[in-house]
């Protein structure tokens, strides 16, 4: 017997409850991938964006990783960012942390870890840049709390730095960018009341022009 045997057993009985409800959802499921929203989340198996949205599959395109960065030499998240973005056409994307992160907790301490180090590093920046709010919250589990907060903060403002969320407002695409934090402890989400939607509410030195497209005559003259 398969140690995954559980897992297919779940997933038969799945299939069974769905077809019963709805005898054309795999059909109409495989047609079409049109989801509204890019959720980008933390690995955490506790938070699961399909789940706590009590959205369907389908309705939501999925990015994970640790502590739900967004780094702009990360291909991967970008390549997500980009097909969600330029193919599906989404109008919003969420970036999504949740109070009591490992890998928050783990920036926020001094004991090396391996390989993760040099990914948690981006944390400890955040951490920097806000130490004097930081170090003035008495409690540690609430300075925790609010950096997992300015985490997400962070994290938005570098989705809106790429050119290709830019490049979309450029273009008259509508196209939103939020920061959301998940209570583990009550299931909850609370809006951190950011709402990025155009290049003019970023900081001057990321306002990245459109690219323009080189003339016959300019291509001569740089070639």
């Amino acid at each position: 017997m398969s140690d995954l045997q559980p897992l297919f057993d779940n997933n038969r009985r799945w299939v069974r409850e769905r077809l019963t409800n709805d005898p054309d959802y795999f059909e109409r499921l495989s047609s079409l991938q049109a989801p509204k929203y890019l959720w980008i989340g933390c690995s955490d198996s506790r938070v699961p964006a399909n789940q706590i949205t009590n959205l369907m599959p389908g309705e939501v395109f999925v990015h994970r990783n640790i502590a739900n960065l967004i780094v702009h030499t990360d291909m991967n998240a970008l390549s997500v960012i980009q097909y969600a973005v330029e193919v599906l056409k989404i109008e919003d994307i969420i970036v999504c942390g949740h109070y009591g992160c490992g890998g928050v907790k783990a920036a926020y301490e001094n004991s090396q870890l391996g390989l993760l180090d040099n990914w948690l590093r981006n944390i400890k920046d955040v951490y920097h840049s806000h130490r004097d709010e930081l170090d003035s919250i008495a409690k540690p589990e609430h300075q925790l709390d609010r950096l997992c907060e300015l985490n997400v903060m962070k994290q938005v403002s570098n989705v809106c730095h790429t050119t290709i969320v830019q490049n979309a407002w450029a273009k008259g695409q509508k196209l939103a960018v939020h920061g959301l934090i998940y209570d583990l402890s009550n299931g909850l989400l609370q809006d951190l009341s950011i709402r990025i939607n155009n290049a003019d509410q970023l900081g001057n030195i990321y306002q990245m022009k459109p690219r323009q497209r080189k003339t016959d005559d300019t291509l001569k003259k740089t070639g």
